[in-house]
């Protein structure tokens, strides 16, 4: 065979063998697998990329907008946790009861809430305002009539409105409130939220008939909560009721349903703003059986109350401390029952 033949013939092999070797050298100079980690140290490779990735996307990522100021409750959820200050607690009464039912009051709960309650009633009381008392003379009527109902309420509704608090809680003079009880309540909801919390009176929507402008009426159903029970709003909520609650508004709408004070709150809350009435069993008034709440439960119960039901007293029923004839609404043996080192509790 001629010399030229085999060197064409060798010359693919040798091609072939100088890429086989170049590709050789360069896996040799590749660089091996991370070392593990020393004994005692507990970051992972695994741990190390995330922690990579994660301080990467910090980096690319858009610097956060500030937080809401914590002196201010109108910008949402707080920093600071919300506490008794924070709570506008709103006591509606009459004159010829500030000596029975609201002095009972200003002996228990009151005391512990002083700063943050606000009496509204319908005639001046020198005494209440030498005490130290908030007192807010509405110079509504001294009646139940739907219209002094409504003109209280308006008043209290405005209060809370001028004032820098988060929530609007009301009660009336017949209802012992539970502080503690309350502030848990209230901390469980979102701060920024709309709120509206009670007890209903009713077993289904209240069915009302509300006044329209060509002087017709239309039937509307909502839930309300009743005052005699007490309930609580969100700022959020008390700020878009204001084109039917504020000033003279109230009761105007109370007019348009010819209802009281509660059943406008419900009648705001529900028909005019879509909101739903959140329903809790912690708030009592003397329209249900309270022999039905027990003793050791007494302590998470947002509020009680005290009055007649069918002909009978109607109060919870609490062991200790002062007998039925000294203390016939129980509020004295329950305050001393929370509150044991209060100075004249037995």
């Amino acid at each position: 065979m001629p010399k030229r033949t085999c060197v064409r013939r060798a010359l693919p092999l040798c091609i072939l063998l100088f890429f086989l070797a170049l590709m050789c050298l360069n896996l040799q100079r590749r660089p091996g697998p991370p070392p593990r980690p020393a004994p005692g140290n507990s970051a992972s490779p695994a741990a190390s990329v995330t922690a990579e990735r994660r301080s990467i996307q910090e980096l690319r990522a858009p610097p956060a907008a500030p937080g809401p100021r914590a002196s201010d409750p109108r910008r949402g959820v707080t920093a600071r946790p919300l506490s008794l200050e924070d709570v506008y607690i709103a006591v509606k009464t009459t004159r010829r009861f500030h000596r029975t039912r609201l002095e009972l009051l200003l002996l228990t709960w009151i005391s512990r809430t002083k700063e943050h309650t606000f009496i509204f009633t319908d005639a001046e009381d020198e005494e209440l305002k030498s005490s130290g008392f908030h007192v807010e003379v509405t110079g509504c009527g001294s009646d139940h009539s739907q219209e002094s109902l409504s003109c209280k309420m308006s008043a209290e509704y405005d209060g809370f409105i001028s004032s820098n608090k988060r929530w609007f809680c009301h009660v009336d003079d017949d209802n012992y409130l539970n502080p503690g009880a309350l502030l848990s309540l209230l901390r469980s909801f979102p701060q920024d939220g709309e709120v509206y919390v009670g007890r209903a009176s009713l077993d289904r929507p209240l069915s009302a008939h509300e006044l329209l402008e060509d002087n017709t009426t239309r039937e509307v159903h909502f839930w309300f909560a009743t005052g005699g029970a007490g309930f609580c709003l969100s700022r959020v909520v008390a700020e878009r009721m204001a084109p039917w609650a504020s000033g003279s508004e109230f009761e105007k709408t109370s007019a348009l349903i010819r209802l009281p004070d509660d059943c406008t709150v419900g009648f705001i809350v529900e028909q005019r703003l879509g909101l739903s009435m959140v329903h809790c069993p912690l708030f009592h008034s003397h329209l249900e059986n309270l022999l039905l709440v027990q003793q050791k439960d007494l302590s998470s119960q947002v509020t009680l109350s005290y009055g007649r039901l069918d002909d009978k007293l109607n109060t919870v029923e609490v062991r200790g401390g002062f007998s039925a004839e000294q203390d016939p609404s129980r509020f004295k043996t329950v305050h001393c029952l929370l509150y044991p080192f209060t100075s004249w509790c037995p």
